[in-house]
């Protein structure tokens, strides 16, 4: 975030990332934005790992420490160090100490390629620095480089020992060998990539070291300067030590079972949600983990179903934080990232870029301001945000659209006598939790790069409170209109009025709510999802030929799939969306035609040839789309045709067979999520542990009711949970705690802290 000539900032923003295991600090840095010129470093807070815990969850004031270069490190470097005896001719002792760099690892990019690194390699004593060289190693973060370099360590003359060596006491507090890595600059200068720093005494006990150390800054990092001024943390740190995945079979089972528990208060994801409600992020990893499995949407029914059996009224409906809305708000957020860059991206780009005043609170006008100037703007840029919101329908995830679908169900269900209350379901989640908080912060959807100033903050902010009142359907009437706080907001949203502005909002969550469309009463209604000239097999031929394939017209829109003789005529056949039971590519044999794919609906399959294999993947994923919850869709098709009296894939003669291979499930449709399952159930695994003593509250609270027939004892403690069926929850209960237990003994058989100095637990050098 940018403040405006602010001393003392207050930024109030939260971020949430991963962070590569190997890595040594966390750093934060401050910038004085540039007009004229690129932003300059005002300083810099680095946290090194082994630190990170002792201040994790709590707020501390760090003080700003210079950006130099030289502090700026990363990586480690593998080294070997050996003293050997040497008779010299005039048969006194010598020691030699070989030094060999053997590799390293993790060096930074610079300029946002792979370096050319090389080290220098130096014996250091109070008076003398001798200093060798490796070879350059081109474009390689990881450079292998396998030498060895000889020092003469210098013994007195007295020395006459045949004996076993050993380091003299004078000696190995003065020698070290210094290793530094640089990135050869060729014209340019070399840039210091990070340095370690090795008393010779280490082979006081030892004739042979070797091991890992970390890289470190010069002088690490610290210098004396003026007060740069200070910055407040709160850092929460997590690490996670991920098993082998069969450890996680039986606890990614259980919760995989969820949706199938009855009650859904019984089952494992809702018993880790209901001991950890405290804690916002106890949601996400069993979102994801249902996510990629595909059974989010059966659990996200179950327990919006639960929360409405204790909704006593509609116009309160999904209003707090509970688990179901948590779910949903994570679920949104993991598969509507890209359905927000398409939909609202070019708008917001727009309003940061554009400048434009909007502001209309009386109170915050600036001099020379004009305020109907500023609410044509204002309004300008809401029509923009709400036309791109509800014209988007064909992009809103089919994974969304399952969710909202199921919520207009069953508010419905739960409220017959409501006519709006269908809709207030999906708005409530789609337009105040979605489009409006991504309007009002862009940057945390990775719409815009940076968090917008202090101007256009505002803007958003206007926008997005014009947003929340325009989607929440049933507000949209003067009772409402009256319930603003602000004079100038009510003013301003009169202008909104209208009834073309409600069906807009109305139709759009018909679109993505429902399973099929309200029939239109025009042809402007349809929304043209995809048109195209294709090549159509005639219909129920049974021979192949040239001729049984023409050149089309395809078109689909969001309620029927047509074709015509030529773009812009009559349709010469009309299948409605609703009739579409599968849509699938067929084999390149059925027809020893490239690109085709087929439509199987109530009728004869209708099979078509697109003009290239993404055209053809397009189609397929559209018309996927565009059917997916038709209720009566196949569960297995034929990958090739029915030809001379048989299925030419598995040889069948019934033209009537049912399929031989599976449909291609669509739930994920357009969805790419890199999900590490063993990871998020670690994750849970963690959670559940540091919450253990309120799972043993849960199982005491579930005897009790079995035994007295409700909570006679501890009643506070018990009425945390959500406790329908106790023997089924204590069941579960006990089999959570059984998996917990397993799965702690593993952690303990192969928690063996790794060796000091190896490779994962790599010595922090001395700096100099």
């Amino acid at each position: 975030m940018t403040l405006v000539r602010a001393g003392c900032p207050f930024y109030s923003e939260d971020f949430y990332f991963e962070i590569p295991r190997p890595f040594q600090c966390l750093s934060f840095y401050v910038f004085a934005k540039g007009v004229f010129q690129r932003d300059l470093p005002v300083g810099k807070v680095s946290i090194r790992k082994e630190e990170l815990c002792k201040f994790s969850g709590k707020e501390h004031w760090f003080g700003l420490q210079p950006v130099d270069p030289n502090s700026e490190v990363q990586g480690k470097v593998h080294l070997e160090m050996r003293l050997n005896e040497l008779i010299i001719e005039n048969g006194s002792m010598c020691q030699q100490l070989l030094v060999r760099i053997i590799e390293c690892q993790g060096l930074p990019l610079i300029s946002g390629q792979n370096c050319d690194p090389y080290a220098t390699v130096s014996l250091v004593g109070p008076a003398r620095s001798d200093q060798k060289k490796t070879k350059v190693k081109k474009k390689t973060s990881d450079p292998q480089f396998e030498e060895t370099f000889n020092f003469e360590v210098t013994r007195p003359n007295s020395y006459t020992k045949k004996s076993h060596f050993q380091v003299e006491e004078e000696d190995i507090e003065k020698l070290e060998i210094k290793v530094d890595l640089w990135n050869n600059g060729n014209l340019a200068q070399d840039v210091f990539l990070g340095e370690t720093r090795v008393s010779v005494k280490i082979l006081r006990n030892d004739h042979i070291h070797r091991a890992w150390y970390l890289l470190q800054p010069k002088g690490n990092g610290k210098s004396k300067t003026d007060d740069l001024g200070s910055l407040r943390l709160n850092v929460t740190y997590t690490e996670d030590n991920v098993l082998p995945s069969a450890c996680y079979t039986p606890l990614r089972t259980l919760l995989l079972k969820s949706p199938d528990i009855k009650p859904i208060s019984a089952s494992a994801a809702h018993i880790l949600g209901d001991i950890c409600r405290e804690r916002y992020e106890a949601v996400l990893p069993v979102v994801r983990l249902l996510l990629h499995h595909n059974r989010l949407v059966p659990f996200v029914s179950a327990i919006v179903a639960l929360e409405l059996e204790n909704t006593q009224e509609a116009n309160t409906i999904f209003r707090g934080n509970s688990l179901a809305t948590r779910c949903i708000d994570d679920m949104m957020k993991i598969v509507g990232r890209s359905y927000l860059t398409v939909t609202l991206k070019p708008v917001l780009d727009e309003i940061c870029e554009s400048n434009k005043t909007c502001e209309i609170d009386p109170i915050k006008l600036k001099e020379g301001d004009n305020v109907e100037v500023n609410k044509e703007n204002l309004q300008g840029y809401v029509q923009k945000v709400f036309s791109s919101i509800t014209q988007s329908s064909s992009s809103c995830p089919p994974l969304m659209c399952d969710v909202f679908r199921s919520l207009r169900h069953m508010a419905s269900k739960r409220f017959p006598d409501d006519p709006h209350v269908q809709y207030s379901a999906v708005s409530s989640f789609v337009f105040l939790r979605f489009f409006a908080v991504a309007v009002l912060s862009p940057h945390t959807f990775q719409l815009r790069p940076h968090h917008p100033d202090l101007e256009v903050s505002r803007t958003l902010t206007l926008i997005s409170k014009t947003i929340q009142t325009l989607g929440s359907w049933g507000s949209l009437s003067k009772n409402k209109l009256s319930s603003f706080k602000e004079s100038y907001m009510y003013d301003f949203f009169k202008s909104f009025q209208e009834d073309k502005c409600i069906e807009k909002v109305k139709k759009f969550l018909d679109e993505i709510s429902s399973n099929v469309s309200k029939e239109s009463s025009g042809v402007e209604d349809s929304v043209v999802l995809k048109e195209g000239e294709v090549q159509k097999r005639a219909q129920g031929r049974k021979r192949i030929g040239k001729r049984t394939f023409k050149k089309r017209w395809l078109r689909v829109t969001n309620r029927e799939l047509s074709y015509h003789k030529h773009r812009g005529k009559e349709a010469l056949c009309i299948i409605p969306v609703k009739n579409i039971r599968a849509v699938e590519k067929l084999a390149e044999s059925a027809f020893n035609r490239k690109n085709m794919f087929q439509v199987l609906h109530s009728e004869k399959p209708l099979y078509v040839q697109a003009g290239n294999c993404v055209e053809a993947s397009e189609w397929v994923e559209v018309l996927s789309q565009v059917s997916r919850c038709n209720p009566d869709r196949l569960g297995t098709f034929h990958p090739s045709a029915y030809v001379s009296r048989a299925w030419l894939c598995c040889r069948s003669l019934s033209d009537s067979q049912p399929g031989c291979k599976p449909c291609t499930p669509t739930l994920l449709a357009n969805l790419q999520l890199d999900i590490d399952c063993d990871r998020e159930t670690e994750r849970i695994f963690s959670l559940l542990t540091s919450s253990y003593s309120k799972l043993q509250k849960m199982e005491d609270a579930c005897a009790s009711i079995a035994v007295y027939q409700g909570p006679v004892r501890e009643q506070d403690d018990y009425s945390l949970f959500t406790i329908q069926d106790s023997k089924e929850t204590f069941h579960t209960v006990r089999q959570i705690t059984h998996i917990l237990e397993e799965l702690q003994r593993e952690h303990d058989t192969r928690s063996g802290t790794a060796q000091y100095g190896s490779q994962e637990n790599p010595i922090v050098g001395k700096t100099s």
